[in-house]
């Protein structure tokens, strides 16, 4: 079994890498501070189960294990903490288990035996359960890998066919989600323009005619021009004149 070890502070991860070390079958794949960091490490080495902590700065461990269980192929997810208020947020985020620290060695080998039951194609039909909390950060696939695009990163999100674009001031990324889902998440942040497009709100300038007549959206940080529906330009309107 690979595992890797995932907590803010250095000490705690030494403890449990200790607690492991010398069990037969365990193999530590890596150790990383930040929820970023856990997904970039699932990305590369493919553990089996990861030890999660879940309060870290830049990305909750909640969040990287609901980024973690829409792989494919998602490995097990075990919380350590030292706070016992996340437990049914971390069931919902397809957790295997959670463990209070300071955490016994029997419990975390128990822990674990119960991560080797639960095979990941279980674990991939959880990962269709919604999270409770709105995401920070999209997680798309780049060649071969995964990246996290922040969400304030994005300009827009344009439907076609079973593909979402995701543009950034950086690039485009293509993603499987559905639009309407990502406007239930994210509507505070975005306004739909078109039934195929919704734009941040915070980068919407203002509204210009193309060549043929049609109402665009003007982005800052984009060259791209959208269209604005006739049935959303009121709402567009009302938004450009801050109302």
């Amino acid at each position: 079994m690979k595992v890797l070890v995932v907590d803010d502070e250095a000490l705690a991860r030494e403890r449990l890498i200790s607690m492991l070390a010398g069990v037969p079958d365990i193999e530590i794949t890596g150790e990383a501070a930040t929820g970023r960091e856990a997904i970039e490490q699932v990305a590369a080495n493919r553990p089996d189960v990861v030890l999660l902590d879940i309060r870290m700065p830049e990305m909750d461990g909640l969040e990287a294990a609901r980024h973690l269980a829409g792989l494919s192929e998602p490995p097990a997810v075990i919380f350590t903490t030292a706070y016992g208020d996340h437990a049914l947020e971390a069931f919902e985020a397809c957790a295997v288990d959670y463990l209070l620290k300071p955490i016994r060695s029997e419990r975390l080998m128990a822990a674990l035996a119960n991560a080797c039951r639960l095979n990941r194609a279980q674990a991939a039909r959880l990962a269709g359960e919604d999270g409770p909390r709105q995401r920070t950060h999209l997680c798309v696939p780049v060649r071969g890998s995964l990246q996290l695009v922040p969400v304030t990163d994005i300009r827009y999100f344009q439907a076609d066919n079973k593909y979402v674009t995701v543009r950034t001031g950086e690039g485009e990324f293509l993603i499987e989600e559905a639009l309407k889902a990502l406007e239930e998440e994210f509507g505070e942040q975005f306004i739909r323009i078109h039934r195929n497009a919704l734009v941040a709100r915070r980068y919407l300038s203002a509204l210009e005619r193309d060549a043929e007549g049609r109402l665009c959206a003007v982005l800052r940080g984009v060259d791209a021009r959208l269209e604005v529906s006739r049935r959303q330009q009121p709402e567009v309107r009302r938004l450009l004149k801050g109302g």
